[in-house]
C-alpha cells in the first residue's frame, strides 16, 4: 500500500529577520519590537518583548529547586506591520525596483526603501 507523501508549503512572508514591525492585532496590540526569528513553515515571527508567557519549571535533579522562566512566543506574521522607525508610522510593503535593477521592499505610505 503506498502512502501519501507530505508536502510541505513555505509561506513568502512580508518580514525578515531584524525588520522593526508592529503589532497590530492580539493582546500586545500596539508594541513596536525587532524580528528576532522567522519560521517560513508555520508563517510565524519572533518578536523581542512581545508575547512574553511565563513558564514554570519543576526541578529535574535532586537538591535543584524549581524556577520561573519568561520567554518570547511567536506569533503569526499576519499580525505584525513593517514600521518606520523615522516616521513613526506603520505601513504596507510593497516591491519596487532600483536604478541598478535591483527589487527591493519598500513602505507603501512613506517611500522608505527597507533593503
Amino acid at each position: 500500500m503506498a502512502t501519501k507523501k507530505k508536502t510541505v508549503t513555505r509561506h513568502r512572508m512580508h518580514v525578515k529577520k531584524g525588520d522593526t514591525v508592529q503589532v497590530i492585532a492580539g493582546n500586545d496590540k500596539g508594541k513596536v519590537g525587532a524580528i528576532e526569528e522567522v519560521f517560513p513553515k508555520t508563517s510565524k515571527v519572533l518578536i523581542k518583548g512581545v508575547n512574553v508567557k511565563t513558564k514554570h519549571i519543576k526541578p529535574q535533579g535532586e537538591g535543584e529547586s524549581g524556577r520561573i522562566e519568561t520567554l518570547e512566543f511567536p506569533i503569526h506574521s499576519s499580525n505584525v506591520m513593517l514600521y518606520s522607525e523615522k516616521q513613526k508610522v506603520r505601513s504596507r510593503v510593497c516591491y519596487t525596483f532600483t536604478e541598478d535593477g535591483r527589487k527591493v521592499r519598500m513602505l507603501k505610505k512613506t517611500g522608505e526603501i527597507i533593503d
